[in-house]
């Protein structure tokens, strides 16, 4: 059954002329519904002992359906459990790594998960609009809250580090107790220019290219010209993809911008054989938020020691899902979560 959760806005209106007979009604909100599990999950993505999974669909604001897993354990009831909301990276989804396994380890010591696909999941990589991105971290908020849940914690791994600071920098309801950053990005903009695209004459065209498209209005469009990842591998990508992430003129993905502007604890995590973010970038961020007028009551940083060496699953915490889950939860243990 569907259910209409916590409406946005509300419009007022008079019937005839004046009296008593004015009426709300109601302008948009966020929906959500139980659904069977999805086809494609991976067979080991299960829940442990005295742990429930039920998979949801919601609708965000503006319509855009958010698949979800959510992650409950069997003897606490919502309003005396600390529920992490997950956001994935760039091209990911909820079950991959380091959400995937992260789900059920930690619902194991005692927490909730509400873990999200986002509108630029799999292959909608390098599709979606920056802000428009908060619209679905906050239908899972909202969702979390309509569930029963009062202590809430937001995660975000990759690309998404990026999406939960702007939507905790910008949303300071009391209930939203901490920030989670796993495999964090620095400056995005900066980093695309001079250490991805690493070609002046190329990022001036993607530039050029991206405000054409979004003046003839065909932002959302995949463009020709596709913007360089790799030394070898160029991706597609859309106009207000590049302008709302990439483009330092007009982004929203600026960390250190953002992360002073949290007024909540802090705690960032990286395996020492991420091959993807180099160490600069969580210093970058760390700086930001220990700097004079920062918001950030507290942030801790850790490095994760991997035998295995830089590999490029260093990024995902591929052998580094046990420390990281006990990293997570003995901090949050440390803020009374």
């Amino acid at each position: 059954m569907l259910k209409a959760l916590w409406p946005i806005c509300i419009l007022g209106y008079l019937v005839g002329a004046t009296g008593p007979t004015a009426a709300a009604q109601i302008a948009a909100g966020v929906e959500y519904s139980y659904v069977d599990r999805p086809s494609g999950l991976p067979e080991q993505y299960q829940a442990p002992d005295g742990i429930s999974l039920k998979f949801l669909s919601i609708k965000a604001i503006d319509g855009f359906v958010v698949e979800a897993a959510l992650w409950q354990p069997d003897t606490k009831p919502p309003a005396e459990t600390t529920l992490i909301v997950m956001v994935h990276g760039s091209g990911g989804n909820y079950a991959r790594d380091p959400n995937g396994p992260l789900s059920g380890s930690l619902s194991a010591k005692g927490f909730a998960v509400l873990a999200i696909n986002t509108r630029q999941h799999d292959e909608k990589r390098n599709t979606d609009n920056f802000f428009a991105t908060s619209r679905d971290i906050d239908a899972a908020v909202q969702t979390a809250r309509a569930l029963g849940y009062h202590s809430l914690v937001l995660e975000g791994h990759s690309l998404g580090t990026l999406q939960v600071l702007f939507y905790a920098a910008t949303n300071w309801e009391r209930d939203i107790k901490a920030v989670v950053q796993l495999s964090t990005l620095g400056d995005l903009p900066w980093r695309s220019r001079y250490m991805q695209i690493q070609d002046e004459d190329k990022f001036r065209l993607l530039s050029e290219a991206a405000l054409k498209s979004l003046r003839d209005g065909t932002e959302r469009q995949v463009m020709p010209l596709r913007m360089r990842r790799t030394a070898t591998v160029e991706e597609p990508l859309t106009a207000e993809h590049f302008l709302t992430y990439r483009s330092a003129a007009t982004t929203g993905a600026d960390g250190p911008y953002w992360i002073r502007r949290v007024p909540r604890p802090i705690l960032m995590v990286r395996d020492e054989g991420d091959t993807i973010i180099p160490l600069f970038e969580p210093y970058t961020l760390l700086s930001s938020a220990t700097s004079p007028g920062s918001l950030v009551p507290s942030i801790k940083f850790v490095t994760l020691p991997d035998a295995k060496g830089p590999h490029p699953g260093g990024h995902f915490f591929a052998e580094n899902g046990k420390p990281l889950s006990e990293t997570i939860a003995n901090w949050l243990a440390d803020q009374h979560l």
